[in-house]
């Protein structure tokens, strides 16, 4: 078991105040500020949002659930590029997420690439933390 930490202060109403993440319990990161405008705003002002933060741990757990698929078949990759896009519709929430990846595994197919990156979608923790969200695709990119 594992448990993880991040700290967050937040200064002000929801439209005209602001806030930072102040911390995480690995240090990796903050602090970071973040916004109402950040989070419903296409122009972020340098500054971050949940849905960015959701992105990029979907992203990071997608890829990591695809390489342990892989590899457990007996293909480890020797590259995988993935992104998330989340987006967020003030007053609705969360309504998309596109996960995209790109690949390069040796010993495969197109077509095995491609179906073990729909499992991963399905088994990362992350997507499974997100069912609720009513639409998350996958774009898939083989590299032969």
């Amino acid at each position: 078991m594992a448990e993880r930490r991040a700290a967050v202060t937040w200064h002000g109403s929801l439209m005209d105040g602001s806030g930072t993440i102040d911390d995480v319990g690995s240090g990796a990161f903050g602090p970071l500020d973040v916004s109402w405008p950040a989070r419903s705003e296409e122009a972020s002002g340098g500054k971050t949002s949940p849905e960015e933060l959701i992105a990029a741990a979907h992203a990071v757990c997608f890829a990591m659930a695809l390489a342990h698929g892989l590899s457990g078949a007996g293909n480890p990759p020797e590259r995988l590029h993935s992104s998330a896009t989340v987006t967020f519709v003030p007053g609705t929430g969360i309504t998309k997420i596109i996960l995209t990846v790109r690949g390069r595994v040796p010993g495969i197919g197109e077509e095995e690439f491609r179906v073990a990156a729909e499992a991963a979608k399905q088994d990362c923790p992350v997507s499974k933390a997100l069912a609720g969200v009513p639409e998350i695709t996958l774009d898939v990119l083989f590299e032969s």
